[in-house]
Order: C-alpha cells, then sequence, then structure tokens
C-alpha cells in the first residue's frame, strides 16, 4: 500500500514541477551573469589544474622513456584537446544562457 502511495506522490510531483518552473515576468536574470561569471570561474580552473597535472605526467613519461616520447605527445595534445573542451562547453552555455 505504501508503494503505491509513493507512486502516486512520485507522479504528482513529476507532473507539477513542468508548471512549477514557468518563469515569471519579474525574474530576477541579473543572477544569471554572476553565476555565468561564477560558473566560468570554476570551469576555467579546473582545467588550467587538470592541464598541469596532465602536462606534467608527460614530462615525467619523457623523462623515463624517451623512446615512447611521440606515442606520449599525441596522448597529451589529445588529452589536453579534450581538457581544453570542457571550458569552451562551458562558454558557449554560459553565451547560450545569458541571452
Amino acid at each position: 500500500m505504501k508503494t503505491k502511495l509513493y507512486m502516486i506522490m512520485l507522479a504528482l510531483f513529476f507532473f507539477a514541477s513542468p508548471i512549477l518552473a514557468a518563469p515569471t515576468p519579474e525574474a530576477n536574470h541579473h543572477w544569471v551573469a554572476i553565476t555565468s561569471g561564477f560558473s566560468m570561474a570554476i570551469a576555467s580552473g579546473l582545467c588550467g589544474l587538470a592541464q598541469a597535472k596532465a602536462t606534467a605526467a608527460a614530462a615525467e613519461g619523457m623523462a623515463r622513456n624517451p623512446g615512447a616520447s611521440a606515442a606520449i605527445r599525441f596522448a597529451l595534445i589529445l588529452g589536453l584537446v579534450l581538457i581544453e573542451s570542457l571550458a569552451l562547453y562551458t562558454l558557449v552555455i554560459i553565451l547560450v544562457q545569458v541571452s
């Protein structure tokens, strides 16, 4: 019996959430710019830390095994591109959200 009641309550919350999320004319749009700045700062900071760690690990790997430096360099460049894409995706989401 409790399971049926929980399922009914879950269905009510599921169908009510789009109604409650409707934008109001007096919505505070100035918070979008502030939160966008924080999200870009966090994404850029974490990307910088990840790139520094990847570069340090690649340099250490090339120093330990100079024969594999070409493969390590390729993996490093591919990894740096994927890490940088996080910051670019965050920027695109911010620009879509602000406009």
